[in-house]
């Protein structure tokens, strides 16, 4: 069966152009001069994907994208921008649109957009099903983010993800372009803080054969690599301001300019980006520009903590010891002991915290059945307790000197053993932050290299 376009523009030239080009894809194309017209249309045909013009004589296009994600949430809309148009192109992809394209039209990404959006699942509850799937647990938080990856999987908005270390942040990512329109292409994800400064032009641009000491011979960069597909930009907020800028010009203007080449290459990727920082806070503190953090955040997702969702544990411990355990054995399992104590933790590193554990508690059990005596809490106490308020000086008795440092004992026990799982837990947030880069951790911490080897060793956190 054919697929429909509706075009809603109120100029003749502007319709009669879009109608020529998308018959030549074979599709079938109807016109609308007016929103009341559109609104019409759109109700009779039912068209697989709707291109609107912003400015129309009875309204915006926007009321136009607001109107069929209420009536018809299966049909991508498109907007058609004035050139630079920043604001109105973020007010379409809030609103809902799939994509945007600014006048003059270049015909070729034209087709491009118009090629992707048809690739969408014409059913979203499908798109709905899958992530239900893939997506574990049960808790409220979960619920809402399952929601908003199925509804984000059809647009091709740019998208921060921000969370915890270790909550799951490239899991949405890759859910968010699994379930999209882009889902054949590549999915390409880079850890920003662990480029060097000085390569990171080269990594995500690539460059050409000669064009710096080392240069050997031609490299393709990242947003090359991605072309067609998603590029996942992890710990965003560590890019140097200098990258920022380049950055910026490469997502308003859809192309980069390799390092050592003398004209622009165009590019089609959709950007997904995240990191553990608050981009506010890094805006404030004049750390990541302004203007691109609009850019990169046009919508925002927030990942839970596993805090946030204790009561998902015995579906996340089931799911993570099915994919771990041994082929042909039987399925390992979790006591009660042991679901208890990992309630009672505060896991600082999140879900990947949980993975790293029972990977090490299925290697030291004695059988399929892990007990509470199986699990390592090496990176923290399960809840420290919290000090205690000291009592009001009544001046009028005699000062008993002993009474602070019995505070402090009854609060922290053994203060030299409290300590040291401080600094466990943020050497191994940090390790667990960089992926387990010792480079990058030291960098973020610091320190030297050596002096975090040092740490490892005596912390019991190496390889």
């Amino acid at each position: 069966m054919t697929q429909s376009v509706l075009i809603v523009d109120d100029e003749p030239d502007i319709r009669e152009l879009l109608d020529i080009t998308l018959s030549r894809m074979g599709l079938d194309t109807h016109s609308a001069a007016t929103l009341g017209e559109a609104r019409e249309m759109v109700e009779q045909i039912k068209p697989d994907l709707c291109l609107t013009d912003m400015r129309l004589p009875d309204g915006n296009g926007i009321t136009l994208v607001e109107y069929i994600q209420q009536q018809c949430p299966h049909i991508p809309v498109a907007m058609i921008t004035a050139h630079g148009s920043v604001e109105t192109a973020i007010s379409a992809l809030k609103a809902g649109a799939f994509d945007f394209i600014s006048k003059p039209i270049e015909l070729e990404n034209l087709r491009r957009l118009v090629s992707s959006a048809l690739q969408l699942e014409g059913d979203p509850s499908r798109a709905q099903d899958a992530v239900d799937q893939e997506l574990i647990g049960s808790a409220p938080s979960i619920q809402s983010l399952r929601q908003q990856i199925s509804k984000l999987a059809r647009s091709q908005a740019p998208v921060h993800i921000h969370g915890e270390s270790g909550s799951g942040k490239e899991v949405v990512a890759r859910l968010i372009h699994n379930n999209g329109a882009r889902a054949n292409g590549p999915f390409v994800a880079v850890n920003c803080g662990a480029i060097p400064p000085e390569l990171m032009e080269s990594e995500l641009f690539g460059h050409l054969k000669g064009s710096f000491t080392g240069a050997s011979q031609d490299k393709v960069g990242l947003f090359q690599a991605a072309s067609g597909g998603t590029l996942f930009l992890d710990e965003v907020a560590d890019l140097p301001l200098s990258m920022q800028v380049k950055l910026l010009r490469a997502i308003q203007e859809k192309t980069v300019r390799p390092v050592g080449a003398s004209e622009e290459q165009q590019t089609d990727i959709r950007l997904l980006s995240a990191t553990h920082k608050d981009l506010e806070t890094e805006v404030e503190a004049g750390r990541f520009r302004q203007d691109l953090y609009y850019r990169i955040n046009v919508i925002g997702v927030r990942v839970p903590s596993l805090r946030e969702r204790l009561e998902d544990l015995p579906a996340l411990t089931t799911a993570i010891l099915d994919r771990i355990g041994t082929a042909g054995s039987k399925a390992a399992y979790l006591d009660k002991s042991a679901l208890t104590a990992l309630a009672d933790y505060s896991f600082p590193g999140n879900v990947r915290e949980l993975e790293n554990m029972l990977e090490r508690a299925l290697a030291l059990s004695d059988g399929e059945k892990i007990t509470a005596d199986d699990l390592q809490f090496s990176n923290a106490r399960p809840h420290a307790k919290p000090v205690a308020e000291p009592e009001p000086v009544d001046r009028s008795k005699p000062v008993d000197r002993g009474k602070p440092a019995r505070q402090v004992h009854e609060a922290f026990g053994d203060l030299e053993g409290y300590l040291e799982d401080l600094e466990r837990e943020i050497v191994s947030a940090a390790l667990e932050e960089c992926r387990w880069n010792k480079t990058a951790a030291a960098k973020l911490l610091g320190i030297s290299f050596r002096s975090l080897r040092y740490r490892q060793k005596k912390l019991g956190l190496d390889d």
